[in-house]
């Protein structure tokens, strides 16, 4: 069972339409902090990026930041947190976010919070790491993807083990206690020696 000293979070830079999303965000950083888990995300002070990680700090918890140096000005970089990371590539950040974290959560967002969760589980199945990953389904803006993910599980694209993988829930204490209690399937042999590297 992972410690989860610390989870990423990946989530919109904008805070959509719905109200929810930003209440979902602040309830996320709320649960993190009461459970004394550090936040680690893209280290913006907008959107949802910057409900959860005010969230987290209001409540005295550890909220850290990781963002490329090429996007402090334009993601507007959150000058109040913990810790902020600069990095040079949209690469090295993800790198570091993953290295920083026991788990990962996606909240509501856009293409680029899809681009962040989908990698990190692709690295969950190939066995790069075994850290839990999850999303956290605000008024439902995770049903057609879920519904979609159970298509292509119906379709053979996805194996039964790495669909149940990503754990997905409504609620922000219960996802995270999922996490904490998540545990990951073996992992099949794989050719060579030495361990994998993405």
């Amino acid at each position: 069972m992972p410690t989860l000293t610390n989870l990423c979070v990946y989530c919109g830079s904008r805070a959509g339409r719905h109200p929810a999303y930003a209440e979902g965000a602040r309830q996320l950083g709320y649960v993190l902090a009461d459970r004394d888990i550090g936040l680690v995300y893209g280290g913006a002070h907008v959107g949802l990026m910057g409900i959860v990680a005010d969230a987290v700090l209001e409540r005295g918890g550890r909220a850290v930041g990781v963002i490329p140096g090429f996007m402090q000005d334009r993601e507007l970089a959150h000058t109040g947190l913990t810790e902020l990371h600069v990095t040079r590539t949209m690469h090295e950040r993800k790198a570091l976010m993953a290295e920083l974290s026991d788990g990962f959560i996606a909240l509501p967002g856009g293409v680029g919070t899809l681009e962040e969760l989908f990698e990190i589980w692709t690295w969950a199945q190939i066995g790069v790491h075994s850290k839990p990953c999850g999303l956290l389904n605000v008024a439902g803006y995770y049903n057609q993807l879920s519904a979609f993910l159970d298509h292509a599980f119906a379709e053979g694209f996805v194996r039964g083990p790495h669909h149940e993988m990503l754990l997905m829930d409504e609620d922000p204490a219960r996802l995270v206690t999922r996490l904490a209690e998540f545990e990951a399937p073996p992992q099949p042999p794989r050719p060579g020696t030495g361990p994998f590297q993405p």
